[in-house]
């Protein structure tokens, strides 16, 4: 990205630009996480194009020549969030009564989502899911019964629910950062006699993801040297 006018002010359109081609870079092994994170979060900051032209200056752009040709178009959590962010929901709420519900795959959760189970179990899975809303609110109850909800690694995700005689809370997160275009998730709610959990979880597709821009970097050490 170049600019001749670098005061120009940047548009939303130009940062999210620059933010897939850090995105690519990361994937690619050409950016540290750390680095990576730093940079996105300039990016998306960024008010001119003097500010963006930086971030990736020393990079490839975005499907360009010079990019691995092993990278290919993400979905998921690997997708860009803005591109889950704003569809109609398809979804506002569960039910379970000595039974059990799910929410998986490509679906879209609405702004608020309120689930129940009593005697039964649930599991809302957000790592492929779509939101009508950057702020959603999933309201979890259950009452001798559990709801478990998974949620991708970089998504920005506040539990505060209560458990009587049971439990609700969430596992050890790893070190992978929240996303800064990522939505906010925010779940609430209590068990009685039963529990929810949150469990932090990569996708199949985004560990296969993971795995072959491993081995691509791999590869290309493995040529450099």
């Amino acid at each position: 990205m170049t600019s001749e006018l670098p005061e120009m002010r940047a548009s939303d359109a130009e940062r999210e630009r620059v933010a897939e081609i850090l995105r690519e870079a990361v994937a690619e092994g050409r950016l540290e996480m750390e680095e990576f994170d730093q940079r996105l979060d300039s990016a998306y900051k960024a008010r001119t194009h003097g500010e963006l032209e930086p971030l990736v200056r020393d990079l490839p752009a975005a499907g360009s020549a010079s990019s691995s040709p092993a990278v290919r178009p993400r979905s998921g959590s690997a997708a860009r969030w803005s591109e889950r962010v704003g569809k109609p929901a398809t979804s506002s709420g569960a039910f379970a009564f000595w039974g059990g519900f799910g929410r998986r795959g490509s679906w879209t959760v609405g702004r608020v989502f309120t689930a129940f189970a009593m005697w039964g179990g649930g599991h809302i899975d957000l790592r492929e899911a779509n939101f009508e809303d950057r702020e959603t609110v999933i309201r979890c109850f259950t009452i001798m019964g559990g709801i478990h909800v998974t949620v991708p690694p970089d998504l920005n995700v506040d539990v505060r629910g209560i458990g009587i005689m049971g439990g609700f809370g969430e596992d050890a997160r790893d070190e992978t950062v929240p996303a800064p275009d990522a939505p906010r998730v925010r779940i609430t709610g209590f068990a009685l006699m039963g529990g929810v959990g949150v469990e932090h979880k990569r996708s199949k597709a985004e560990k296969q993801r993971l795995r072959e821009a491993q081995r691509e970097r791999g590869r290309l050490e493995k040529d450099d040297r």
